[in-house]
């Protein structure tokens, strides 16, 4: 087992410490930009575009098959 001088491992510590800080701000970096729901939808405008009429055609075909299931019921 080698033996390393309290020199050595402060200098060790220190850099370790450096590299953690180094990737904490590397990760919320990564969060923040993840988390702009804004950019993301300006980033996909036309995917989201596609999904809003799907929704709102699957929306509006589910009230129109309730209402018409409500009518051949009186």
């Amino acid at each position: 087992m080698s033996t390393r001088t309290p020199a050595e491992i402060r200098a060790s510590l220190e850099n370790h410490r450096r590299e953690l800080t180094s990737s904490i701000e590397l990760l919320r970096s990564d969060v923040t930009e993840l988390s702009d729901w804004r950019r993301q939808v300006k980033k996909n405008q036309q995917a989201v575009a596609v999904a809003v009429g799907v929704g709102g055609f699957v929306l509006a075909g589910g009230i129109g098959a309730l209402t018409g299931l409500l009518r051949r019921r009186r």
